[in-house]
């Protein structure tokens, strides 16, 4: 006949346990713990903490203010709004805002070089360039979308 396996339970304390992990996690997360309290100490040193603490102690009042704003119906098209451009803007494709970026970093040093204001000759033979008519297309179709836009607008509201 077999016999029984006997089950001796360990019968470690949890709480011992979690001493034991408490005072082994110094030595080994140094860096982090250093790190923690760099970024604690600049917390406050930039009145961070002081910016937390005051608005956990006014949550009801923040709370109350959010609420009555979000029962308004201007709250209600804020929030609409809000979404329809988070939902715009996670369509674009970021590669094209990036060296719009530059581009316009590049443009603005350069214009702030100018001492003078450019004349109107200059300013017409900025247009011959290839690159300002594309940006000039890309600004009217813009315009025209909004116009289009408003015009449906103005339509449905007569």
């Amino acid at each position: 006949m077999a016999k029984p396996i006997a089950f001796v339970p360990k019968s470690t304390d949890p709480k011992f346990e979690l001493q034991h992990q408490v005072s082994a996690a110094p030595g080994q997360h140094a860096e982090a713990i250093l790190a923690a309290y760099d970024l604690l100490d600049e917390a406050h040193r930039q009145g961070i903490l002081d910016a937390l603490q005051g608005a956990i102690g006014a949550r009801d009042t923040i709370a109350g203010t959010i609420a009555n704003y979000a029962a308004q119906p201007e709250g209600t098209n804020a929030m609409r709004n809000l979404l329809a451009f988070g939902k715009l803007l996670g369509t674009l494709d970021p590669e094209p805002f990036s060296k719009f970026s530059k581009e316009a970093y590049t443009a603005l040093e350069k214009h702030d070089i100018e001492k003078e204001p450019p004349t109107l000759w200059q300013l017409f033979k900025r247009l011959r360039h290839p690159e300002t008519r594309r940006g000039l297309s890309l600004v009217m179709a813009m315009l025209g979308a909004v116009g289009r836009a408003s015009r449906s607008q103005s339509s449905t509201a007569m």
